[in-house]
């Protein structure tokens, strides 16, 4: 069975370069009913830019997403198509959205998207941190005991972390990360993505904290990296080389295979299989 012919369109637009829009992007844009913004202001001044006229503009925001999200899916209903964009990248991704774009699939209408720019995305990329596996934190709380749960769970988080700040708090967030995460935690603080004054400081989270004790200006995104994998005893290691001796393996497979296993170096690994196996023999 095929998927619904759209009728409502997630567009991603620039995060900081209009450069970065999607051609495709545009001919949504000039093509749709009408466009859902969470800021009318900005994006008929995104659509002007663009040389995109004459388009009915309908608020979509935190503050009136579940009043205004009915309406949209009313005139889904009467045969109109929409797009939705937020101020900046991709919407529902730490920006409204998500409550319409369930609503309109409920009631069975197509939705899909326009790709393209993504703050989280693209700080992950240029941050040079880990990004097989990450997690998107969004903003922090403020204070409290909600921050300090956050703040744990991120120090334990085994993957690489993605948040947002606000520059005059980023001082404060980066000390808060180094007590929680560790001093010499790897992090990465992305500064004004794509515009002019583009900033990217890699580092430790101490460092960084010193470096922005000062409130900078302009959007931030940070990167923080996963803790280091813990350390593996030689104990550990005599404990996997016998059960794959005890499996008739020599001391150089067992070695080989135990190296691996473990992430650790086979130049460690190898003189502690031969002793094992000498002890056996």
């Amino acid at each position: 069975m095929s998927a619904p012919e759209p009728r409502l369109w997630l567009v991603a637009t620039p995060i900081g370069n209009l450069a970065d829009i999607a051609p495709r992007a545009v001919e949504v844009l000039r093509d749709v009913s009408f466009v859902a913004c969470e800021d009318t202001r900005r994006t008929g001044l995104l659509l002007q830019r663009l040389g995109i006229g004459g388009r009915r503009l309908v608020a979509l925001h935190e503050h009136n997403e579940a009043a205004a999200t009915p309406d949209i899916v009313e005139r889904l209903a009467a045969g109109e198509t929409a797009a939705y964009v937020t101020d900046a990248g991709m919407p529902t991704v730490s920006d409204p959205g998500q409550r319409l774009v369930a609503a309109a699939a409920a009631a069975g209408f197509g939705v899909s998207v326009v790709p393209g720019p993504s703050a989280p995305v693209a700080a992950l990329a240029v941050s040079g941190l880990p990004a097989q596996r990450w997690v998107m934190e969004g903003f922090l709380p403020r204070s409290g005991s909600a921050r300090m749960t956050r703040l744990a769970e991120i120090a334990a988080e085994q993957r690489t972390t993605v948040l947002f700040e606000s520059p005059k708090r980023l001082g404060a967030t980066l000390a808060d990360l180094a007590a929680s995460c560790g001093a010499d935690r790897p992090a990465a603080v992305v500064r004004e993505l794509t515009k002019l004054h583009e900033e990217v400081v890699r580092g430790t989270l101490a460092d960084l904290a010193a470096r922005y004790a000062e409130p900078p200006k302009g959007e931030i995104v940070v990167v923080v990296g996963p803790p280091p994998p813990p350390a593996v005893s030689d104990a550990r290691i005599c404990a996997e080389l016998n059960a794959e001796l005890d499996t008739g393996a020599s001391a150089r497979d067992a070695a080989v295979a135990v190296a691996q296993r473990l992430g650790v170096s086979r130049n460690r690994v190898y003189p502690l299989a031969t002793e094992l196996a000498r002890e056996r023999s």
